[in-house]
């Protein structure tokens, strides 16, 4: 089982991977559900942790539509994080229809290199989750999506991830879920889904705020867990 774990700023990152985190996805602006990181950031995280970093390519929270120069602004910071040595990137882009924006999606991927890549939550916006899998199965560049199976907490999306993780194998595309998940109840999420990789943020921090630090103990309680 592989743990992912949010991190906004060096603290973060030394004490997930200090604690037994497996990955990072590195962002700003928590939360507004992540966006970007600055690139001093990304460099210095990519040099100073050795498990692999994730950072989040979202210019910003007004939707996952993007403009010409919205794509424009996500190819230069892909170039960047790619230039710092970054083991991934998380992505993301919609139409105003509510499908995946391929010709955005195409664009950005031109420019991620070895780089792995997330599909980001954009693609619980999707009106057909299933349709969407289809279609990112399609690029090879992408090896995951993260999902809560839909806008609601994933614990209440059992079912749906749990399709989703069906309906993915056999593909190159892991399942990772998100958003709403905690320690207390993860091996009943796991047992139930069948996903391989869970995703942590606000439930491994002090008091369970976005806005705190991360809880070492927590973290290192819940990778235990999960062994």
């Amino acid at each position: 089982m592989l743990l992912e774990v949010i991190a906004t700023c060096m603290d973060d990152a030394r004490k997930a991977e200090a604690s037994g985190a497996d990955r990072l996805e590195l962002i700003t602006a928590i939360t507004e559900g992540g966006l970007t990181p600055g690139i001093g950031l990304v460099e210095e995280v990519v040099q100073k942790i050795n498990i692999p970093v994730h950072v989040m390519v979202r210019p910003h929270s007004r939707s996952f539509v993007y403009d010409e120069d919205d794509v424009n602004t996500m190819i230069a910071e892909i170039k960047a994080i790619r230039r710092a040595g970054a083991a991934g990137v998380v992505l993301g882009a919609l139409t105003e229809a509510g499908r995946i924006d391929e010709q955005a999606l195409a664009a950005l991927l031109a420019h991620t290199g070895e780089m792995q890549v997330t599909f980001h939550r954009a693609f619980d916006e999707l009106k057909d989750q299933f349709a969407g899998l289809t279609v990112l199965s399609k690029y090879k560049e992408i090896t995951r999506i993260l999902t809560s199976g839909g806008t609601q907490p994933a614990p209440q999306a059992i079912p749906q991830i749990q399709k989703l993780v069906d309906h993915s194998q056999g593909s190159h595309i892991k399942i990772l879920a998100g958003n709403g998940l905690t320690p207390e109840g993860i091996r009943q999420f796991v047992t139930q889904t069948g996903v391989e990789e869970v995703h942590f943020g606000s439930a491994v921090r002090l008091e369970r705020s976005g806005l705190l630090p991360i809880d070492s103990d927590a973290v290192r309680r819940l990778a235990d867990s999960l062994k």
